[in-house]
């Protein structure tokens, strides 16, 4: 298993929309391993293929505590949703901005799992909105869409800053390394 770099906002790539899985097959299974172990990493509860510039409709999941519930999402489609809840989501792509978003509080979702068998998964709560969000990237969506256009520039303008200073870092240490 491998740690795979996430893209942060506002990356265009995580504006790609992501095609289907045509065949479940060991290297579909090594992705979904690594996705976990990116995610569990991080540490997050939810990561779409998107996110790690893989463009393939695949979802890890595991809102446990103690990371005993990991969902594999192949290729999902919602079936049916009902209710609204708001909730403070995060995400990995934009790591530090947390914002409430209005979701359906359940939701039926068809998908293939790890071994290419398709299920159907009742979700409610946490793993509802969950499922959601990552669905959101699969289409080139991201949480802070929507937010208003002003709290998103300033999100933007953030992300924007603190990769400047993470790059300003790295040729610092770099330079520092050459000294020695």
């Amino acid at each position: 298993m491998a740690l795979i770099e996430i893209l942060h906002f506002p990356d265009p790539r995580l504006r790609k929309k992501a095609i289907p899985v045509d065949k479940v097959d060991d290297q579909i299974r090594q992705t979904v391993n690594d996705m976990f172990e990116t995610m569990y990493a991080a540490p997050g509860i939810g990561l779409a293929a998107t996110q790690v510039n893989i463009q393939q409709q695949i979802i890890v999941i595991d809102v446990s505590e103690d990371k005993s519930a990991p969902v594999c999402l192949i290729n999902p489609k919602i079936i049916t949703k009902d209710g609204e809840e708001e909730m403070q989501e995060g995400c990995l792509s934009v790591p530090g901005i947390f914002e409430t978003v209005r979701r359906a509080e359940n939701i039926t979702v068809q998908a293939l799992d790890q071994q290419g068998v398709e299920y159907t998964l009742d979700a409610e709560g946490l793993l509802a909105v969950c499922i959601q969000h990552e669905m959101d990237h699969l289409d080139g969506k991201l949480f802070v869409d929507y937010l208003s256009p002003l709290k998103m520039q300033r999100i933007k303008k953030k992300m924007l800053k603190m990769k400047k200073l993470d790059a300003s870092e790295q040729h610092n240490g770099s330079q520092s390394a050459n000294i020695i």
